[in-house]
């Protein structure tokens, strides 16, 4: 996966596009402008389309010339940012807001006792920490910075208990890099355990690359080959393996550990170059499952593989095969005997099927296709709880095992649906919820009494939105198709076509943008703005067939509906041109590069952060292939034709005035090659005739964002905000 961030419509008059022209800040004269990027002519063709990409340069691995052209376009850029009146007092603003309360994510639950990854105020990484009990006072277990070297930021990429709460098996990673190293933890004398493995990429999340076999004495790991210098880039993510380390193995750095699945390990289990492979365990499950899957993520899984679990810790796994590519699966649940899977197949907004592994009764669908998404699985002691959204909204429901009643939780408010955790020795069922101008609160509920309280494990913010309002709304898009909007506002705000607002999307990978809390809206809230997100073709909002009518063909939807949720908040009055900015990041560049070139009359800025914003080459980097399943491959045709329709480098133009662009990357991003940021803004400065600037913003610790620090937000907040107040106009922020 790339990432997450923040139809042909009228052209405005002309009129109003020339008094827009006249009015354009620009850079502060005493501010001499970097030299621009060297042009040297390419042009390809590409199945009879002739591309021109004057900066193809930039792309030599350890380019000199591209290290020099960021340097000097960052040192432009700070002392530009540096400049705006309000910068500092907003980052003081933010700074504020990002430490009013405790965030707490990532929570386990084993031994009873509770694991969890949190922030605290003033807390600048992500810790692990440990309660005895809710009410408790939490036990710090590893800071990330610990293992820091010469400062630079340290993240804690995943962490994963052992069944019998002993150990805590964890990766951390420096700069942004998101290469972990694995470690292992004694929980009780908190003392690291002689283990330390590399080459351990993923999360606890999308793709949990730690699965601790049930009698805690050892864990499967996934790991990626060794890349040697002489390798295509193009491999780095390839021909991954799964092995098992046991804790009374006397080689801690893995290089004894035996593969048991993955690439080239069992003839019974195939697997292609560009898959993942992946071991998963369960409590309560005589089980292991094996999964190849796609660019890292459990929400696109091609075979799910079973095996003897007593097989599997002897080193000698059998796998069988339980479903494969046909059955499109996007997320699982294992318990005992049972293994239950999220799919499409005749359900565009997802269905759950029950497979039995010891192969006694066949197949059944188990939550039968409704107008709910299912979004996730997780199987406790006594049933299957299943997290659902309708409209963008959480729901949760039970199945019982043996049964299959469902029933449903009364949800304590309209809001976002995060992490379930269930209890695989109890009843009941965690949850994380949270409203645009409601806190986030883990919640549980008890299905005996029906009882959804909160656990009180996360601390309120001490901070209020009673002045905030939330709508949802409706924006149609080129071929007639309902785009949901939400907008956030003051309820003070008047709708006179004059507010600030920043438009934000997204739309890869079936991703949804569900409600969450932040109290770092309210610096932008409180200058009079408005923060609209636009649920765009591509995501999730409405399951998988609003996913796949916005990826590969169909991927130019993605743009055209965010420009459609663009042209609502103009037309409604909540704003105008002059005062209209776009945000997308990461695969999100596609979304937002494409708004600039397709309508840069519409916005009066935008940002491009670590964004894909030549698609035609992200193909040539480590992490292009991964993504084909998202976007193509661009050395086939069809695929060329529609991965160059997304390719906002491809449309820009000589002569346009464009927008003023605050382009975003991060020196270390493995996701999201930092020439795809700086080839946009040198394309951007060449051809814009507005007389706004196209800015470079360069961080050199950190990476795609995944393990940036608390500051290393704020402060990219902050700038981001700053410039996007001075270029629509808002008081105070406008350079003299």
């Amino acid at each position: 996966m790339i990432g997450s961030s923040r139809g042909f419509l009228a052209l405005l008059p002309a009129l109003a596009l020339a008094s827009r022209a006249l009015a354009s800040p620009a850079a502060p004269a005493s501010i001499p402008k970097p030299p621009p990027a060297p042009v040297i002519a390419h042009v390809s063709n590409d199945f009879g389309t002739p591309v021109t990409d004057d900066y193809r340069w930039m792309e030599k691995p350890g380019s000199k010339h591209f290290a020099a052209f960021m340097k000097v376009q960052n040192a432009y850029t700070r002392k530009v940012l540096a400049a705006i009146p309000g910068r500092q007092a907003l980052y003081e603003q933010i700074k504020r807001d990002a430490n009013v309360g405790t965030a707490v994510f990532s929570v386990t639950r084993a031994d009873n006792r509770i694991f969890y990854m949190g922030v605290a105020p003033g807390q600048n990484t992500a810790h692990l920490f440990v309660l005895d009990k809710i009410g408790g006072k939490p036990r710090l277990l590893i800071d990330p910075m610990q293992f820091s070297t010469n400062h630079i930021p340290q993240a804690l990429n995943y962490y994963f208990v052992s069944p019998n709460g002993k150990y805590v098996a964890f990766g951390v990673s420096g700069g942004g890099s998101e290469q972990a190293k694995l470690r292992v933890l004694d929980v009780a004398t908190g003392k690291l355990l002689p283990i330390g493995i590399t080459r351990i990429d993923g999360d606890d999340t999308d793709f949990p690359p730690i699965a601790w076999l049930p009698d805690s004495k050892g864990f499967i790991y996934y790991r990626l080959h060794k890349f040697g210098p002489k390798d295509p880039v193009t491999d780095f993510y390839q021909k991954s393996r799964d092995y098992l380390h046991l804790l009374s193995a006397t080689d801690g750095t893995g290089a004894t550990d035996k593969p048991v699945f993955g690439w080239k390990v069992s003839p019974a289990a195939p697997m292609t170059f560009a898959q993942d492979a992946l071991v998963v365990t369960a409590p309560h499950s005589s089980y292991a499952l094996g999964l190849f899957t796609e660019n890292e993520e459990l929400q696109s899984i091609d075979d799910i593989y079973a095996t003897k679990l007593s097989d599997l810790e002897a080193g000698a796994p059998v796998w069988h095969k339980i479903a494969g590519r046909n059955v499109q699966m996007a997320g699982f649940a294992l318990h005992g005997d049972r293994l239950d899977v999220i799919t499409p197949n005749g359900a565009p907004r997802f269905k759950v099927v029950s497979y039995d592994l010891a192969g006694s009764s066949a197949p059944k669908t188990v939550v039968p296709p409704s107008d709910d998404v299912i979004t996730s699985l997780a199987a406790g002691r006594h049933a299957l709880y299943v997290g659902a959204m309708h409209d963008g909204m959480g729901r949760i429901k039970r199945v019982a095992y043996g049964t299959d009643t469902t029933s449903s939780a009364a949800m304590p408010f309209q809001g976002g649906l995060g992490q379930i955790l269930a209890d695989p020795d109890g009843a009941g069922v965690w949850f994380h919820l949270a409203g645009w101008t409601t806190p986030s609160a883990w919640y549980d509920y008890a299905p005996a009494t029906g009882a959804v309280t909160n656990t009180n494990l996360q601390t309120p913010p001490k901070v209020s939105f009673a002045g905030i309002l939330s709508r949802e709304v409706k924006a149609v898009s080129w071929d007639g198709t309902m785009i949901p909007v939400s907008i956030i506002m003051k309820k003070t705000t008047k709708l006179n076509g004059k507010a600030p607002t920043l438009l934000i999307g997204y739309g890869s990978y079936g991703i949804t943008i569900t409600p969450f809390f932040a109290p770092t809206f309210l610096p932008w809230l409180d200058h009079g703005g408005i923060i609209a997100i636009a649920h765009v073709r591509g995501g999730g909002w409405y399951g998988d067939a609003w996913h796949k009518a916005g990826m590969k063909a169909t991927k130019i939807n993605t743009v055209f509906d965010f420009i459609a949720a663009g042209q609502y908040l103009v037309d409604h009055h909540y704003t105008s041109p002059a005062h209209l900015a776009g945000e997308g990041g990461s695969a999100g560049g596609i979304t937002i590069g494409g708004a600039v070139a397709w309508r840069p009359d519409l916005f009066a800025a935008a940002i491009d952060s670590h964004g894909d914003t030549n698609a035609l080459r992200m193909q040539f980097s480590p992490n292009g292939p991964p993504n084909e399943i998202e976007f193509g491959n661009v050395l086939k045709e069809p695929d060329f034709h529609w991965i160059y329709a997304m390719d906002a480098m491809a449309h820009i133009r000589n002569g346009v005035k464009y927008p003023a662009i605050l382009a975003v990357t991060g020196a270390n991003d493995p996701r999201v090659e930092p020439w795809e940021v700086g080839k946009f803004a040198a394309r951007l400065q060449a051809a814009s005739t507005s007389g706004r600037l196209v800015l470079l913003r360069v961080s050199y610790q950190s990476g795609h964002g995944i393990g940036s620090t608390k500051d290393q937000e704020v402060r990219s907040m902050a700038d981001q905000d700053a410039f996007l107040f001075w270029q629509l106009g808002v008081p105070g922020f406008q350079p003299k």
